[in-house]
Formats: C-alpha cells, structure tokens, sequence
C-alpha cells in the first residue's frame, strides 16, 4: 500500500469504523430547515398539523439521515412521492389561476406570513431528495407494510379524533380535514358516499393505488438496502 492510499477510518478500539453514507453537508442543511420548520408551524397550524402524511416523512427523514436508516427513507418514498406529485400539480394549478381540488390553497392565503408559506415548498424538493436517499443507501423492502401501517392509523386518528372538513375554529389556521380523510377540500365533507365508506375505499386506494405501485417501482430499480458500497 503506498502513502497515498487511504485507509478506512479507526474506531477508538483500532477497527475500521462504519462508512458515511450520507454526508454532513446534506444533514447539517436538512436539520436546520427542521428547526426552522418545527416552531413556525407549531405556532402557525398547531401541533395536529405534524400529522399529515407529508410532515411525518419530513420528520421520519430527519431521523433516517442521521441514523442512515434504509428503512425510515424508503418508508417516506413509499408514502409521499406520488401524492407530492399530485401536490405540484395541484400547486401549479394555483399558480396559474385554476382551482384543481383546493389542497393548496393555503399557499395563497395572505393571513399566513410568506415566510411560512415558503416554508411549505419543501412538498417540492423533498421527494427529490428521498429518491437521493434511497438510491445511495438502497431501498428497504419492509417499508411498503410499515408506512402501511402508520399511514392507516394518521387515517384513523385524523378521522375518529379530529376537526372533520368543514370544521369552524377559533383559530382559522388550525387545519381540519387532516390528510384528506373527508375529500379533498377543507370546506366540507364529500358527498359522494357514506363516510365511513369513503374513509375505508380511502384507504384502500391509498395502499392499492398510492403506496404499492410506489413499492413495486422502487424494488425493481433501485438496489436492496445494504447492496450498495459505501462512500466516504
């Protein structure tokens, strides 16, 4: 071996230490937009607000970048990556002057601050960065049942415990309909069908439709977690 050459790093007992997967110039930036994130939403929407499908992966993410854990980033794929595309899509619409379900109109509201508001643009970036996660340190196959699981109780909670569509608070910013279990918009409960029918083929099409096909794409692309080799 000539000088060059790096060797692995040293645990205090002398054995190599484990690899980085993800750098510090990604965990460092990550969990400071978290503690910027945490106390302008707790103290804009309220604490349920951390209930939505979306906030729990921006959380999950922060506790799978550092602990390198395949399954929490690949949990959060599963869960958010097509239902923040239809996010986008949804934004877009906003944008240029069509209302497409109303999800994002609180990105319009001009009670709530810009800075908060802008805040909320992480429904756009971080998808790009659970793929980044995942595909560096591989996908984890139990997380299709495991965000199954823990999305079907934020369903239930949100239902049975929480403020339903339609919902007048003291403070308007306190979000009701949390994730999406009476319809789409906040200002009333759908009406298609019964709602506890509706809450049920919710789910169903959450895992069938949302979650699976997610599942399916990541296991055929992306490497299993602990195939990859790891980078200093």
């Amino acid at each position: 071996m000539n000088a060059e050459t790096q060797s692995p790093p040293m645990s205090a007992a002398g054995a190599p230490g484990p690899a980085r997967r993800i750098p510090l110039a990604v965990k460092i930036p990550y969990t400071c937009f978290v503690c910027v994130l945490v106390p302008v939403y707790w103290s804009s929407y309220g604490p349920t607000n951390f209930l939505y499908f979306c906030d729990v992966a921006l959380l999950l993410t922060l506790a799978g970048i550092w602990l390198e854990s395949a399954l929490l980033v690949s949990m959060c794929c599963v869960g958010i990556l097509l239902p923040q595309l239809f996010w986008l899509v949804d934004f877009l619409c906003q944008v240029f002057g069509y209302s497409l379900t109303g999800m994002t109109g609180y990105m319009f509201n001009p009670s709530l601050t810009l800075f908060t508001r802008g805040l909320s643009l992480f429904h756009g970036w971080l998808p790009l960065l659970l793929v980044w996660l995942v595909w560096r340190i591989g996908y984890d196959r139990r997380a299709f049942k495991a965000w199954g699981v823990l999305a079907t109780a934020l369903v239930l909670f949100s239902y049975l415990l929480l403020p339903p569509a339609g919902a007048v608070l003291a403070n308007p910013n306190i979000p009701v309909n949390i994730d999406y279990v009476y319809g789409f918009s906040d200002r009333g409960p759908q009406h298609w069908m019964n709602q506890t029918l509706y809450v049920a083929l919710y789910l169903a099409a959450l895992w069938c439709v949302i979650f699976l096909p997610t599942h399916a794409l990541l296991r055929r692309i992306v490497p299993p977690a602990g195939a990859r080799t790891t980078t200093r």
